[in-house]
């Protein structure tokens, strides 16, 4: 189990500087200074955590399920976002929610920054604690900036990164369900007789949605066009 989540907070450390790779190089810096920061701040708890402790979370399966929600909705943003990005490439106007779709950066980076600070100071006994804190801050300042500019220069097509970001973000989401296997069923079948009056009300309610649907767009599009033509007179 602790191989497949070391695997996940790879990838999510990928998927983060895929998706900083769309903005600007002062706006990387100004997260990366954001994410140092944290670092700094999280020293304190950092400190008083003890391998027992984060053994024990990682292996409490209520904790994982948890941990797989977050995961998966942070992956949903991420999908959100290639398809939105992919739109406005082929002249879709950019809608406000989109923009904040593209300042999203990754909620799930300061939990792994937390896991890799623990991880150093239970590695480096012996060592003060403000100079892992500080190392690995001035680290992820350097690296966040960099990574993300790294990332643009090898796939200079936004395209292609788009693709490799929803694919990873894919990745992302298979590996936070994963997580949470182990062989017990979370939500088990209810047994009940078939229900032939809700199926058939299902039917009705689809075909008439479908209906409307089909007749607003058919009748709009007819509109738009007379429209354009009593205008263009």
């Amino acid at each position: 189990m602790e191989i497949i989540i070391q695997v996940l907070i790879l990838f999510i450390i990928i998927n983060t500087i895929l998706k900083l790779s769309f903005w600007k190089w002062w706006q990387t810096v100004i997260f990366g200074v954001i994410c140092a920061a944290f670092v700094v701040w999280a020293q304190q708890y950092a400190i008083i955590q003890s391998k027992t402790q984060l053994h024990d979370y990682l292996s409490n399966h209520r904790a994982l399920q948890d941990m797989a929600v977050l995961i998966t909705v942070e992956s949903a943003i991420c999908l959100a976002f290639c398809f939105a990005a992919l739109m406005n490439m082929f002249g879709k106007k950019k809608k406000r929610w989109v923009k904040l779709l593209y300042w999203y950066p990754s909620l799930l980076l300061f939990p792994v920054l937390f896991y890799l600070l623990t991880q150093a100071i239970f590695s480096l006994s012996g060592t003060n604690f403000s100079t892992i804190t500080y190392t690995i801050a001035a680290i992820t300042l350097v690296v966040i900036p960099a990574a993300s500019y790294g990332a643009k220069f090898l796939l200079p097509e936004k395209e292609l990164r788009l693709e490799v970001h929803f694919l990873v973000s894919l990745f992302v989401a298979v590996l936070g369900l994963l997580t949470t296997v182990d062989g017990n069923v979370t939500y088990a079948a209810v047994k009940e007789p078939l229900n032939i009056k809700a199926i058939f009300y299902s039917v009705i309610l689809f075909a008439l949605l479908f209906a409307i649907g089909y007749i607003r767009n058919k009748y709009k599009w007819k509109f738009s066009k007379r429209f354009k033509g009593v205008k263009n007179k």
